[in-house]
C-alpha cells in the first residue's frame, strides 16, 4: 500500500512568504518521494482582496473597507496526512493574517 500525497495550496504577501515556506517545508512538505529533492513547491504572482468585518484584526488595511494585496499562491506536495497536517499547522503559526486562505486536496497516482 504506498502513501497517500496530498497538496498544500496557499496564499501569503510577498513580504512573509519565505517565512512561510520554511515553516511548511520544515514540515517535510516539498519532498518528493525518494527523497531525492526536497523544499519543492510552485509560485504564482497574484493580487488577494478582502474587507475585514469589524471583528477582525486584520494585518493590514482597515475594518470595512477593501482591502488589495500583492500575494504569492504556493503550492506544495505533501507525502501523508500526517505531513500536510502538520505543514498546515506550521502555516497558520507562521502566517501574518488572522485568517490563513490555504486548500488542501488528496493526489492520485496514475
Amino acid at each position: 500500500m504506498s502513501t497517500r500525497l496530498f497538496k498544500l495550496v496557499f496564499t501569503v504577501p510577498h513580504s512573509s512568504l519565505e517565512v512561510c515556506k520554511q515553516a511548511v517545508f520544515s514540515a517535510c512538505a516539498g519532498t518528493f518521494p525518494g527523497g531525492k529533492y526536497s523544499e519543492v513547491c510552485f509560485e504564482t504572482q497574484g493580487t488577494g482582496q478582502f474587507i475585514p468585518s469589524a471583528e477582525a484584526k486584520p494585518a493590514v488595511g482597515e475594518a470595512g473597507k477593501v482591502i488589495k494585496v500583492e500575494e504569492t499562491k504556493v503550492e506544495v506536495q505533501c507525502i501523508g496526512k500526517d505531513v500536510v497536517v502538520a505543514a498546515v499547522d506550521k502555516l497558520k503559526r507562521a502566517h501574518p493574517y488572522e485568517e490563513v486562505a490555504y486548500e488542501v486536496y488528496a493526489m492520485e497516482d496514475v
